[in-house]
């Protein structure tokens, strides 16, 4: 992972970001998937986030994305989720009219990973060892 700068700060933050089609429904395959793949990649590079891994399933996409630290993991779903959306049902008005009368095309439920180069076990001892150091 790319150790990033700004102004006032130094970091590295990753994700690991899973979400669904409504109703868990495989309509991410052939040019649908493609497209779905090629506009989470567009949306990324347009905001700076830059993508480490990206595969869509029938029925779910994982996103592996680092970010600036300004930016919250649920501002960076909404943006893929609704402009993925808008753009999919546009290219595909079949989806719409077929799978998802009235309603959105992603769950509202999303997993949320932090990626790290440090586990949890060295972050606490190095916590718990700081008076020590000293």
């Amino acid at each position: 992972m790319q150790l990033m700068k700004s102004n006032h700060a130094v970091h590295q933050i990753a994700y690991h970001i899973v979400f669904c089609t409504k109703y868990r429904q495989p309509v991410l395959t052939g040019a649908v998937e493609v497209e779905t793949k090629r506009i989470l990649g567009q949306i990324c590079a347009h905001f700076g986030w830059t993508v480490k891994a990206l595969e869509v399933m029938p029925d779910h996409v994982h996103i592996h994305l680092q970010t600036d630290h300004t930016i919250a993991p649920v501002r960076i779903v909404q943006m893929l989720k609704s402009i993925s959306a808008v753009y999919l049902f546009a290219q595909f008005p079949t989806l719409k009219q077929n799978k998802f009368w009235g309603s959105g095309l992603w769950s509202k439920s999303t997993y949320y990973g932090t990626v790290g180069h440090v586990s949890e076990e060295i972050i606490n001892r190095y916590i718990e060892t700081q008076k020590v150091r000293r």
